[in-house]
């Protein structure tokens, strides 16, 4: 017990002596009639503590001309702010910041207008000011003592040697570049614990707490904490009133004297210590780097049935490497701010009952997010059991659903806005986005289509096309292929004079039945039948083929082609293939049919689906033509 009592006197002794400290560096004192202007020059715009750590004045918000009254880390190359005054109400250039002769301390603007002024101090009284190697600022009186102080009045950070009392609070940034008060405080509570929550802009009321510190005690008031005390040493403890410890500091911290800290409320609604080192390594400097913060899930704390959640209404959150929040709106909605992306979304448009004659299927979609819960958010009806198609067919026909959640046998319609939208990939589950048909087309492509309205429709449509394997080069290769085959057979049907010389220099060979009757001996030596046991294949005999190597296979009628083709990847490349002509084709007579498959469609490559076969056939009884060869009636096709 004695040791962190100890501590907890130390800690005040050097809150209690930093009047002494003040008086010590009176060459830094800043005397009456002393005053800044906001402008770029830095001299003219701000005070250096003796060190010149830190620096008290005018910091220009981003690239605009409008200014801080601000106190700043002033030797690293960021300037750090940690503190600042008028984030609601930035100065414009040529504003003026000063410690009259009267003993008055107040901000104007270039007109003389009062921007800010410490309530403390409105009467008056100051006798100088100082801006304390520690980053306090403070306005003593005529004894020293303060009048007003920066520590006492925080933004959104503390600093070593800082004390926050009971009721005193830290209150978030909008973002990282506008210094309005955010959606977030930190507060030492008058039971003794230590706080965060979200309140309801512009006022203060407060939403149900995501973080509490559980140091209060009922029974027991000498068990409580009453003050957050962030130690010389770069900890950060509360101070129980039995003057024991509770740190919040989980990791070890680098020695004081190389590096800086700043513990944050960040405009996120984490509350993060950092460190910085003090001189640069190499000639480069690092940026501030995280020690710790609390909570650890902020998109899993901020939860109660009011509010918006840690990024706003119609939003999801989800949690980057470094456990800071990532916000993304909803599929159909748009961010309110494209310079805030914690300031929530509103839907891109707004659907209407009317559907006129059209099927709602044919208006709307519905997208699905994986694992993606509003779980606190307000629901309009809740039907159980019900599974996942027919909680999406449900959302799909009411005309006031817009967002449903299915998850373990029950479908939740939620009410718009949503709420504290997150990803949990601990439980199974979804959300469905109903969208216009129009919005859809436009969305992310992670966000899958529900295809439930395709379910519902009487007659599936056959997906058709080819499907190559995974490298896409053979994509292009095979789409060359065909595009180039198709322009052969235009130029086919468009030269029906071609000799059979062109032919073979096209790799086509023309056959007569009497040809193919004497390569087969009579088609004497049946190997096989195809796939669909009506079209035979037979050898061939070399010699009389003139070096033909392969078998020629026999369809007994040109219908039977539809299934055949399905079977050319297992045929190989430059497989003939040899059809018995049938009266539906000709009156009288035999003819033969000779196909040439293209080498680039080999076995590995092509699938081919019914569809396109049947394209494919309708594009060859259009290029089939009749020639006469030898006196005999023969039929080439070509153009495949």
């Amino acid at each position: 017990m004695a040791m962190p009592v100890f501590l907890h006197l130390l800690g005040l002794l050097l809150v209690v002596a930093e009047p002494l400290c003040a008086a010590a560096q009176s060459a830094a004192n800043i005397s009456l009639g002393s005053s800044r202007t906001a402008s770029e020059d830095t001299s003219k715009s701000s005070w250096q503590s003796p060190s010149g750590t830190f620096a008290f004045g005018f910091r220009r918000i981003g690239d605009q001309h409008t200014f801080l009254l601000a106190i700043w880390y002033d030797n690293i190359p960021d300037k750090t702010v940690v503190w600042y005054a008028n984030g609601d109400a930035p100065a414009p250039k040529g504003s003026k910041i000063e410690l009259t002769a009267d003993g008055q301390f107040a901000l104007t603007g270039p007109k003389r207008q009062e921007i800010w002024k410490p309530e403390s101090v409105l009467s008056g009284g100051v006798a100088y000011a100082a801006m304390l190697d520690t980053g306090n600022f403070v306005l003593a009186g005529k004894n020293s003592d303060y009048l007003w102080q920066s520590f006492k009045d925080p933004a959104d950070t503390i600093l070593p040697t800082q004390l926050l009392e009971i009721g005193e609070k830290l209150y978030s940034r909008q973002t990282a570049s506008n210094y309005s008060r955010g959606r977030f405080q930190l507060q030492v509570k008058q039971d003794g614990r230590l706080v965060l929550y979200p309140v309801a802009l512009p006022t203060e009321f407060a939403y149900s707490t995501y973080y509490d510190s559980n140091t209060a005690d009922a029974a027991d008031g000498m068990n409580t904490g009453f003050q957050l005390l962030f130690n010389e040493s770069g900890y950060l403890n509360i101070v129980i009133r039995n003057g024991s410890m509770v740190s919040l500091t989980n990791k070890k911290v680098s020695p004081i004297r190389d590096y800086y800290f700043r513990a944050t409320l960040d405009f996120d609604g984490l509350f993060t210590q950092y460190t910085h080192p003090k001189s640069s390594k190499n000639g480069s400097w690092t940026s501030w780097l995280p020690l710790w913060s609390i909570p650890d899930n902020i998109c899993f704390a901020v939860n109660g049935d009011l509010g918006s959640g840690p990024c706003g209404y119609n939003t999801v959150c989800r949690l980057d490497a470094n456990r800071r929040p990532i916000c993304e709106c909803l599929p159909g909605f748009s961010a309110l701010d494209s310079d805030n992306k914690f300031g929530g979304c509103k839907q891109n448009k707004i659907p209407t009952c009317e559907q006129g004659n059209s099927k709602l299927e044919e208006l709307y979609v519905m997208h699905e997010l994986t694992n993606t819960y509003f779980p606190s958010s307000a629901n309009y009806e809740q039907i159980q059991p019900m599974n996942e198609d027919d909680c999406t067919r449900s959302c799909l026909y009411d005309c006031n659903c817009m967002v449903a959640v299915v998850k373990e046998g029950s479908c939740w319609k939620k009410k718009l806005p949503v709420s504290h939208g997150r990803q949990d990939w601990n439980t199974y589950g979804k959300a469905l986005i109903k969208l216009p048909k129009s919005d859809a087309a436009l969305e992310d492509p992670l966000f899958p289509v529900s295809d439930t309205g395709k379910k519902d429709q009487k007659t599936l449509i056959l997906v058709g096309g080819l499907l190559l394997g995974s490298s896409v080069v053979l994509n292009f290769i095979f789409l060359a292929a065909i595009s180039l085959v198709f322009f052969y057979g235009y130029k086919k049907r468009h030269n029906l004079t071609s000799s059979a010389s062109s032919i073979m220099e096209a790799n086509l060979r023309s056959f007569t039945y009497k040809d193919l009757e004497e390569a087969t001996d009579g088609f004497r030596e049946e190997l096989g039948r195809g796939t669909t046991s009506s079209g035979s294949i037979c050898r061939v005999q070399r010699d009389k083929t003139k070096g033909a190597r392969r078998d020629a296979r026999v369809l007994s009628s040109l219908e039977e082609l539809d299934f055949e083709r399905s079977n050319w990847s297992l045929m190989g490349p430059l497989q003939p293939v040899v059809i018995k002509n049938n009266t539906t084709w000709m009156d009288s007579g035999e003819s033969t049919m000779f196909f040439s498959l293209p080498s680039v469609m080999s076995s590995s490559l092509v699938i081919v689906s019914v569809t396109w076969l049947r394209l494919l056939m309708d594009f060859l009884r259009s290029t089939v033509k009749l020639t006469v060869n030898g006196g005999e009636d023969t039929m080439q096709a070509s153009g495949i």
